[in-house]
């Protein structure tokens, strides 16, 4: 007869970065590394990679819905037309990373995308063609091996900043292809790595 009693729970081998946070676990094994083409969804992404600059990822999680109210929804269209009172309401509201010049950038930012949009048909399409449009899968087996950035998001950067977006250096670019799943940076030994795919 079999004693299940004795048998212990297999644990659940994440990337350390999310530690023991719940919300930051939920993130880890929802979000994080799932390939994204939803061009409303990368772009609501990228600005929140913008405003994380200099801060922790986690702050921005905890304050993500806080945002998503305070910009509309990340509407594009809405952002592009915000006045000068909207950014002294926004610079006014304690929920999110009250920054001028990261609000700014995210005005600038919508205009951006809207044109990349009316001019290529696919902001999708716009950056996932620094992966050939393909996730491109790694093999890191500890977090010091992940680089800060690398030649495909200094490209995305380059060309971003060419198309007129703020707030989009490599290393920000990078931080938005892992969180996007352009690329794969589980760790291989994380219980996501085979799942992203």
């Amino acid at each position: 007869m079999l004693h299940t009693e004795n048998i212990m729970p297999k644990e659940i081998i994440r990337c350390p970065w999310c530690g023991s946070d719940p919300l930051y676990i939920k993130y880890h094994d929802e979000e994080w590394g799932v390939p994204l083409r939803d061009d409303d969804k990368l772009f609501e992404f990228l600005i929140l990679e913008g405003f994380q600059a200099g801060l922790s990822w986690r702050t921005i999680l905890y304050k993500r819905e806080n945002f998503r109210k305070a910009f509309d929804g990340f509407n594009a269209q809405k952002i592009a037309r915000y006045t000068e009172s909207k950014v002294r309401k926004l610079l006014n509201d304690a929920g999110i990373i009250r920054n001028r010049l990261k609000i700014a950038a995210t005005i600038t930012n919508a205009k951006a995308y809207l044109d990349i949009r009316d001019k290529t048909g696919s902001f999708t399409d716009y950056l996932w063609q620094f992966t050939g449009g393909k996730v491109k899968k790694n093999q890191w087996r500890s977090l010091s091996e992940l680089p800060a950035r690398t030649a495909e998001s200094d490209a995305m950067s380059k060309q971003l900043i060419k198309d007129g977006f703020k707030f989009v250096g490599s290393t920000i670019c990078y931080a938005h292809m892992q969180a996007t799943g352009m690329v794969n940076d589980h760790l291989v030994e994380c219980h996501r790595y085979r799942k992203v795919l």
